[in-house]
This record gives C-alpha cells, sequence and structure tokens, in this order.
C-alpha cells in the first residue's frame, strides 16, 4: 500500500506541535537561516524538540532552507545541515543546487517548488539527481500531474490549501527589481498584494485601485480523491507565517477529508501513526481565508482574483436588511456573538470591518458604528466562539494498542501490540492469590491496564487469559502497565532511529540537464550552483536575477490570465463580465510612480510582468 501524507506548516514549535496532535503526517519548519520565510526562523533546539515528538507517532519533519545562497553562506549553511541531520530532521527541502556539492549527512532531499517543476523532464532530472521528493509547481493541472507521475519515480508533493504567489514559483523577481528584497532568498514584499490602477495603451483606465494580481486561496479539498489516483503522495498545506489557529484548523479539515477517503481503501494508508479525535468542527472559512479557488487543477477559471483585499474575508454571513444609529440589522441564519468581527466592501471599493459588541437576535450593535447602508453583504473574518474553541485543547491523537495478560508459572505475562505491529512482552513476577470476589477482581486488572493516561497509547482491546480470577494490588498492575508502556515507547524510538540511520548519502550525479543553457531563470547564485549545472552538461549559464538584474526582462511569470478574468480574451471570449469592451494592449500597472507592462503569450497561455 502506498503511504499518503499531510504535510502541515509550522510558524515555530507551538504550531508544528499543533499541527502533529491535529493529525499531520509530517510538518515543514523553517530554521535559523537560509529559509523562504524569513520571519519563521526557528532555532536547532526548538526543531529538535518537534523532531522528538513527532517521532513518537511516527511522523516526519523536513527543515527548510530553500533560498539561494551567496557564496559565503555556503559553508554556514554545510554547518547548520548537519546540525539538523544531528537532532533527527527526516528531510531538507532545498532550491539552490549548490547544496549537492556540499558534504552532506545521509538525509533525505525535496526539491522545493521554488526550484520551477512544471514537467516530467524536469522532475526526472531531479530524481536523478538524488532527490526522494519534489513539490509540483501549483499551477499544473490534474492531467500534467498525471502526466509527470507516469514518466517518474519520485515522491510528488503538491499544494493542496492556502496562499497562492500569482507567479511561478521561484520565478518572481519584482520584488527584489523595486525594493532590493529577493523572494528567492527569503524575503518577498509581496507587490502581489498591492492595489494597482490598470490602464491600457490609450491611457483609458480600465480598473483603479484594485488588487489586480492577488489571487484567492487554493483549496483542493474537494479534489483530494483525483489527486491520489493521479499520484501524488504528500498534501501540502501552505502557512509558514500563518498563527496556531490556521494551523489547528487546516490540519484537521483535511485530516478529516483524507481519513474518508483512506478508510477501507486497499490502495492507500495514512503516513503516519495514530487516529486523530478533534472536539470542534474544522471549517476553513472560520480561519485566515481569502475566498476559495480550484485554481488549475481541472480547467482555466475567471474568478481567481481577490481584487478588493488581499486579507482575510472571512465567510459570507448575509446582509444587511436595515440601519440604525446604533445597530444593523442582518438577513442571516448564522448565529452570532459578542466580539465577532464583520467585514464589508464600502460604497468606496475599500474593505472595511467592525467588531460586534452585543448581539440581540438579528440585531447586531457595533463597537463602533461603521459607515454602511441597506443590501451590503457581510462576512465574518474572526468568529470569537470558534476562536475559543481552538484556544482550548482541540484535538487528541492516540496510537491503538492491545494488551494482553496472561498467567506463567512466576506469576503473569504483560503483552503489548501496538498497531504499527510494534510487541514488547513484560513478565510480573509476583505471588497468585486467588480472588474472593472474582467479578470484581477481572474488572479492577481490565481497569487499571487500560488506564493510559497522558501517554501516546489508547485500548483498542484487551485480553484476559487467566485460569482463576486473581487478586492483584491495583499499584502493582499500575507499576507492570508503566514500565511495560515504557519499554514499548523505547522500541518505537529505537526503531525509527534506525530507519533514519539507514539512509544513505546523496551521491553526485552527471545525467544531462533538461538544457544546455540557464538564463537567469536559472537562479544561479553561486560557484558550487554553477559547478553543479556544468557537471551535468550546461555550458551556457548566466547569474541569478540578484547578482545581474538584468534589464527589460520579465520580473513575473504568470499563468493566471488578466485578460481572460476581466472578459478580454479572444480565445475564450464572454467568460467573464468585468470588461464590456477589448482594451488596446500593451496594458500598464500603475501605483506610486511604478509603472509595469504587461504582456500576453496567447500560444502558451502565460503573462509576464516587466517594469518600464
Amino acid at each position: 500500500m502506498r503511504s499518503i501524507e499531510l504535510l502541515s506548516p509550522a510558524k515555530n514549535l507551538e504550531c508544528g506541535l499543533a499541527a502533529i496532535n491535529h493529525g499531520a503526517d509530517a510538518v515543514y519548519i523553517g530554521a535559523e537561516k537560509f529559509g523562504a520565510r524569513q520571519a519563521a526562523a526557528n532555532t536547532v533546539q526548538d526543531i529538535a524538540a518537534l523532531v522528538q515528538y513527532a517521532h513518537t507517532f511516527n511522523a516526519r519533519v523536513y527543515a527548510a532552507l530553500n533560498t539561494i545562497l551567496e557564496d559565503k553562506e555556503l559553508e554556514p549553511a554545510r554547518q547548520l545541515i548537519w546540525q539538523l541531520y544531528e537532532v533527527g530532521v527526516d528531510a531538507l527541502i532545498i532550491q539552490d543546487m549548490g547544496i549537492l556539492q556540499l558534504d552532506l549527512p545521509p538525509i533525505d532531499l525535496h526539491a522545493s517548488t521554488q526550484t520551477d517543476n512544471r514537467t516530467a523532464e524536469k522532475v526526472l532530472f531531479l530524481e536523478k539527481a538524488g532527490f526522494s521528493q519534489v513539490v509540483l509547481a501549483r499551477e499544473l493541472s490534474l492531467e500534467q500531474i498525471k502526466a509527470i507521475s507516469a514518466q517518474t519515480s519520485i515522491a510528488l508533493e503538491v499544494f493542496v490549501h492556502g496562499a497562492l504567489c500569482v507567479s511561478y514559483s521561484g520565478q518572481c523577481y519584482i520584488s527584489e527589481a523595486l525594493a532590493g528584497r529577493s523572494a528567492n532568498r527569503g524575503a518577498c514584499a509581496q507587490y502581489c498584494r498591492l492595489p494597482y490602477n490598470l490602464v491600457d495603451a490609450s491611457g483609458s483606465v480600465l480598473l483603479e485601485n484594485k488588487h489586480i494580481l492577488s489571487l484567492k486561496d487554493l483549496d483542493l479539498s474537494e479534489h483530494l480523491a483525483n489527486l491520489l489516483e493521479a499520484g501524488v503522495r504528500s498534501f501540502k498545506i501552505e502557512g509558514r507565517l500563518k498563527e496556531v489557529s490556521y494551523v489547528k484548523n487546516t490540519t484537521a479539515y483535511y485530516r478529516k477529508k483524507l481519513d474518508a477517503i483512506l478508510s477501507g481503501s486497499t490502495q492507500f494508508k495514512q503516513a503516519s501513526s495514530g487516529k486523530t479525535s478533534f472536539y470542534f468542527n474544522p471549517d476553513p472559512q472560520k480561519t485566515f481565508f481569502r475566498g476559495a479557488t480550484d485554481y488549475f487543477i481541472n480547467e482555466r477559471k475567471p474568478d481567481i482574483c481577490s481584487y478588493d483585499t488581499p486579507k482575510s474575508v472571512g465567510a459570507y454571513i448575509g446582509s444587511v436588511s436595515a440601519v440604525d444609529s446604533s445597530f444593523l440589522e442582518l438577513d442571516t441564519n448564522q448565529l452570532l456573538h459578542n466580539g465577532d468581527g464583520l467585514c464589508f466592501l464600502d460604497k468606496e471599493g475599500g474593505f472595511s470591518g467592525f467588531r460586534v459588541n452585543r448581539v440581540e437576535g438579528n440585531r447586531v450593535y457595533p463597537l463602533s458604528m461603521p459607515k454602511i447602508v441597506r443590501g451590503v453583504h457581510l462576512y465574518r473574518n474572526f468568529d470569537i466562539d470558534f476562536d475559543k474553541q481552538l484556544a482550548k485543547t482541540s484535538s487528541e491523537r492516540k496510537i491503538a494498542l492491545t494488551i494482553r495478560f496472561s498467567e506463567t508459572p512466576d506469576g503473569f505475562l504483560l503483552d503489548l501490540s501496538d498497531e504499527d505491529n510494534n510487541q514488547v512482552s513484560f513478565p510480573c513476577v509476583a505471588q497468585k492469590e486467588i480472588a474472593l470476589k472474582g467479578d470484581k477482581a477481572m474488572d479492577t486488572i481490565r481497569l487499571q491496564l487500560s488506564k493510559l493516561g497522558n501517554t501516546i497509547f489508547a485500548v483498542e482491546a484487551i485480553h484476559l487469559d487467566l485460569s482463576e480470577p486473581y487478586f492483584i494490588p491495583s499499584s502493582h498492575l499500575g507499576e507492570w502497565r508503566r514500565l511495560a508502556i515504557e519499554v514499548l515507547e523505547n522500541l518505537r524510538s529505537n526503531k525509527y532511529q534506525a530507519n533514519l540511520d539507514n539512509r544513505v548519502k546523496v551521491l553526485p550525479s552527471y545525467h544531462p540537464y533538461v538544457d544546455n543553457k540557464l538564463s537567469y531563470l536559472g537562479n544561479v547564485h553561486n560557484a558550487l550552483a554553477e559547478a553543479f549545472y556544468k557537471q551535468h552538461g550546461v555550458t551556457d549559464i548566466d547569474p541569478s536575477f540578484e547578482k545581474n538584474q538584468p534589464s527589460d526582462v520579465p520580473l513575473m511569470f504568470i499563468r493566471h490570465c488578466l485578460k481572460y478574468s476581466l472578459g478580454a480574451c479572444a480565445k475564450y471570449p464572454g467568460e467573464a463580465k468585468i470588461l464590456t469592451n477589448i482594451p488596446n494592449e500593451p496594458y500598464y500597472l500603475l501605483r506610486d510612480g511604478v509603472r509595469l507592462s504587461v504582456s500576453f503569450d496567447c500560444v502558451q497561455c502565460v503573462k509576464f510582468i516587466k517594469k518600464c
């Protein structure tokens, strides 16, 4: 059976622990340096604590070192990698091929989505180079994923939820060009989330002060079964900058979705151990939520942008039916609470919000009365009741355990067997004393052996193989159970460590790259990365954009087509209604003195952004 992984993000140790407790099979987390989210760095000590906890459930921890590196950073990166290996990190997520030229420990390597993994040829190259898992580009369709899976053997990882970069990952240079902050070095300034004016070649304003490049959030929760059949092994949730409530909620949501698919399957199984129970009803719209899109998984769709705001809008709850000086009357079937946060699009086209001070039926009394009119649609982007549920213990993860208690000539034998077929036998030397009250004695044995408390185990079945009902003090039973559980936990830990110790180093490879030339799009930022590609037959290598900043080149490569979304596409006319006339090309994006040109390759259905 193929192991299927739910991969959750961790901003910090708290988020990582929450991810494991809410059903993640693996967690990805940034280390102290060299991660693509500079604001989500973590000490090796914190990562070690996460590793130790995750491994108790056979869950894995991946460290993200997915920036391109300066030459002077290669040795510090090597040292950090060895530190991560020594604390038991399962794999590294990397972008810079110079890392493969370092003296690496025997640790698995995953190719970040920043390496622009769109084709079977590229994925096969990475597989031959020694990578064990590849994160595919978010823009791929189900058919494209199937094609890659059919031509490769490597584990395929796919984003299924969270924020979308409008440009192909690893191919966005606008932040570096405009602010000197490289997305490939973990410092993206997120120009895609800003408002722009869109004008055409004649100077006509087509859209004013709209978030033209800001996409809704990805949600492929209804496509998981099809992705499994397409060959996906790892389902990834985006969010290394998100708070713990988001991690809990989204991980739980996808855990339940996957469990429903895996239950009874003869092809697929959960990649880690333990069953997770939840004390709340997961709902992605109740934590950070920009609106949802399934992007390109099946076909191109026009409504993937969030033009009005890049912020979390939450779930639609209804409309305003009346406005008074101190309250709003709502047309809604939702139960609202004091302290909820509501938001709406105001008459100027901006997004506004307010906090609910008091609720009386369908009347809402804001803490501060907003400028709002009848008929406005309202969204709840903060549900205080849901937030309180997540702030408490919101899940429990336990490994199924079968207990057998039998008698021996010297006393008794306590056998434990967990869901991963780990077995221990613990001899319990004791004098046998037949109980005066047989039924009560047997109940006491069952009860005491089942008290697993704060351990990672939960009793699935208990069998008593005794010829007589014996009286055994509860203190003896409790101590035997505790010692046997300790032996089982050590066995599990030693077995996991043995698997880690059996990993092999990635060896040098010399197979040809997919092309013999690399432009700035290759992100070759150091001498070792250049040596890697030369070793694989590339003869013409340009330096990275960050090193050279070539002029008049595209800064963003975007599959989302602006013309298509606005209804100005000649290839697919009439599928969107935002514009009624076909504007004159080229288009421009204007903001605070910045002028960006928008051009189109209609054969490839790709849009390019350049600085004018």
